[in-house]
């Protein structure tokens, strides 16, 4: 049997007639970039994530360095997150000259860690609190990270909270929606994303009206109006085509959540009578609505070969995230070490995800526990 780690072309079938309408009327229309199809969506996922103003951006990458720009990032500050998550986060803190400092992350739900926090920011000398601008907890995996402490060392020290939820749009925390917590909420619509362009794209959300106003500017390379520029900002604009296909797959984006989720409990029944809960930890569930972008497990033991094994069944999945950011050796100038951060370096050790895409039959999930049991088993 064959069970890809995800599948987007059943997806495809079932919205296809609706893509293909609104691709003819934009080729129809010749307006490629911006524009109403952009605007509508923006209001969409104003509403979709509880904010009030969101802004259609060219990717998820560019949401983060955008939201940094925003706040007047420059080589003079420091910006908090986790060294377990993809490259964009630390690389977006990075490319504004600002200089990242990482903190652990929670062993359950591979969030960032408040305890870590904390503990970090009370170590800070007086210098070092001159310069810290901003914290950027990571949304991982579909699951809120703990906002509430977060938001809360976040004002006692005026900084910045820039929500990366790139993975993450419609979870929540405490009937709160991922990216309308902080100053800047970040989302990319990658197409693998639980709600996927077809191509890149992202969109930044707020609650500020300043923000948005100054996020606008930034967007179309700091004019306003056109050809006088205050601001240097960049080509961060949203494709007319990328926010119609958006607009399309938001309005069945509830059901494939519960189609996911449903997922997640299946899995959840057959692992529990595999007899094998000795070396798989299944995903925890802290917050109130995990939206499994991923389904990630953290094994004991064996798990590149337990990739191989399942490889050669036919089960598709892959690692998330091999090196974490202190290790990579682009990052070796911050001076981190191996041993830094013992629970994000575990995690890349032991965490493998698993197909949970919408359209998985319940065939294929017994398969992929089944193949898992007889790797152990032997």
């Amino acid at each position: 049997m064959k069970v890809p780690l995800l599948d987007l072309k059943e997806q495809y079938q079932s919205i296809k007639e609706e893509i293909l309408k609104v691709a003819e009327e934009i080729f129809e229309s010749q307006y490629f970039i911006l524009g109403p199809r952009v605007e509508a969506l923006e209001k969409d996922i104003a509403g979709y994530c509880f904010s009030k103003h969101a802004l259609g951006v060219s990717s998820g990458t560019d949401a983060l360095l955008i939201s940094l720009m925003a706040a007047d990032m420059d080589a003079q500050q420091t910006v908090i997150t986790t060294p377990y998550t993809f490259f964009a986060t630390a690389g977006s803190i990075f490319r504004t000259g600002a200089r990242p400092i990482f903190v652990d992350i929670d062993p359950d739900t591979y969030n960032m860690s408040p305890e870590s926090l904390e503990r970090v920011i009370a170590a800070m000398t007086d210098n070092e609190l001159a310069s810290l601008k901003a914290v950027i907890p990571v949304h991982l995996y579909g699951q809120c990270a703990d906002m509430d402490p977060i938001l809360k060392i976040a004002k006692e020290y005026n900084l910045f909270v820039i929500e990366d939820a790139a993975q993450a749009i419609g979870s929540e925390y405490q009937g709160r929606r991922a990216g309308s917590m902080g100053d800047f909420g970040c989302f990319s619509f990658f197409p693998t994303k639980n709600l996927g362009a077809f191509g890149d794209g992202g969109m930044v959300i707020t609650g500020s009206d300043d923000l948005y106003d100054k996020l606008s500017v930034l967007r179309v390379h700091g004019s306003h109006p056109k050809y006088y520029h205050k601001l240097v900002g960049g080509n961060f604009r949203l494709d007319a085509f990328q926010a119609a296909v958006i607009s399309v797959k938001l309005k069945h984006l509830d059901k494939w959540t519960q189609s996911r989720q449903e997922n997640a409990r299946k899995y959840r029944e057959l692992f529990a009578t595999a007899g094998i809960d000795d070396v798989i930890k299944l995903p925890v569930e802290k917050e109130e609505r995990h939206i499994y972008n991923q389904f990630v497990i953290c094994v004991k033991d064996k798990r590149d070969e337990l990739r191989l094994f399942l490889n050669d069944a036919g089960v598709g999945t892959e690692i998330y995230y091999p090196i974490p950011m202190h290790l990579q050796e682009c990052f070796l100038a911050l001076d981190y070490k191996k041993g830094d951060f013992p629970v994000a370096e575990y995690a890349a050790l032991h965490t493998l995800a698993l197909p949970i895409y919408p359209e998985l039959s319940d065939d294929q999930i017994a398969y992929v526990v089944e193949k898992i049991k007889d790797f152990y088993d032997r």
